[in-house]
């Protein structure tokens, strides 16, 4: 394949979200979805669109893996890659990916790697569109959910809707217009159509696509996944499936000595010991996944979630309880209800007790879920504070 030596056309992929709200130690970027990470498969998409200069914007100490990702997914056109350091704002990021345009280049596009699963076609109708008008271009969905206005906790009045959108990336602009509104911003801007826009200059909107939304939160995670990895067809080891319900037990131990915060339950316990594992070393949600695996015959925790699959790493309890359920329906079956009956010191259950048990129903699509604690009256490695164990007891049914 012949590749354009000097492209037109320019996309700055921004790397740098700190994966924060998703509960992670790691960059947003560079959390698996299956055996790829985010910033893989956004770029996936990026080099599905037309050929353009790409250049990937990575936190300070990730541009080398952001460098091996934009190559492999780049294939034979990895020769249109490039990777800088990010500054310490989104707006610093982009501007630093601005300085490493190639001079051929005239159209730009901002992306969010965070954006991961953006169709190539949203790429095309903002070059297009860039291309007819000159001005710069967002995509865009309609809101469809109902907006108040409010002050505190009170309501204040109704928003008409249909004056609103939900604006997307990649925000595509003139190179001239996009260097010129970034030298005189003197202000963070929440994204570059707003910056642009407050240099005078005119911003339209395309059409974007439900598969653009930005992977934020726990659930956003879970959503991208489910799309970028779903649930393949599983084959139970118990034959033809009986008619009436099975039960399944299940059990996991992990010591105290992690990093970060504890996690147990489906909670976080600020000022507790974390429990050392792949992911967060939720023994409570790891012995539901063990019980209910073994009720419907799909084997064990290690055979879905294993150290094999990187995306699960640091992963908290909703994102392998929603997998489990997934699993447990393709096989045709649903869940009863779980008890877990948790062994150890601490942290104190019963303050908790009630939003531990939603936090596991709601995973679980809001299937009943009991909890129980007990000390061991100081016996064992649980009565000495040296870890956490949990036994689960799970039901389910026919679907």
């Amino acid at each position: 394949m012949t590749l354009t030596p000097t492209p037109r056309i320019a996309v700055v992929v921004v790397a740098g979200g700190s994966g924060t709200r998703l509960g992670l130690d790691v960059p947003k970027a560079f959390v698996g979805l299956d055996e790829h990470t985010i910033l893989r498969h956004a770029l996936r998409c990026v080099f599905a669109a037309p050929a353009a200069q790409v250049v990937v914007v990575a936190p300070a100490g990730r541009e080398g893996e952001a460098l091996t990702d934009a190559r492999e997914a780049a294939g034979d056109r990895s020769e249109l890659v490039s990777v800088v350091t990010g500054g310490t704002t989104r707006q610093a990021s982009v501007a630093a990916g601005l300085h490493a345009l190639w001079p051929s280049v005239e159209v730009v596009l901002i992306h969010d790697a965070a954006r991961a699963l953006t169709p190539p076609e949203v790429f095309a109708r903002v070059i297009d569109a860039v291309d007819r008008t000159g001005w710069g271009v967002v995509p865009a969905l309609p809101v469809v959910d109902t907006i108040k206005r409010v002050d505190g906790d009170r309501i204040v009045e109704a928003v008409d809707r249909a004056q609103l959108a939900a604006a997307q990336t990649p925000q595509g602009f003139r190179r001239d217009v996009l260097e010129t509104a970034y030298a005189v911003a003197s202000q963070e801007y929440t994204d570059d159509a707003a910056l642009v826009a407050a240099a005078g200059h005119r911003v339209a909107i395309v059409d974007g696509d439900a598969h653009g939304f930005k992977i934020t939160t726990p659930a956003d995670l879970d959503r991208a996944r489910a799309i970028a990895a779903p649930v393949a067809p599983v084959e139970t080891g118990l034959g033809p499936r009986p008619s009436g319900p099975r039960v399944g037990v299940g059990t996991d131990v992990h010591a105290f000595g992690g990093e970060g915060a504890l996690w147990l339950a489906g909670l976080e316990w600020p000022g507790e010991p974390a429990l050392s594992g792949h992911s967060d070393g939720d023994a409570v949600a790891h012995a539901i996944v063990d019980a209910l695996l073994s009720a419907a015959g799909l084997g064990d925790i290690g055979t879905h979630f294993g150290t094999s699959r990187p995306e699960f790493a640091g992963a908290h309890a909703d994102a392998f309880l929603a997998r489990t359920r997934a699993l447990l329906g393709e096989a045709g079956w649903s869940i009863a209800n779980v008890a877990v009956q948790i062994q150890s010191n601490r942290p104190k259950l019963a303050p908790r007790r009630a939003e531990a048990e939603a936090a596991l129903s709601a995973a679980l699509g809001g299937a009943p879920v009991s909890l129980s604690a007990t000390t061991t009256d100081g016996l064992g490695f649980t009565g000495a504070g040296e870890g956490v164990q949990a036994f689960a007891v799970a039901l389910i049914q026919p679907a």
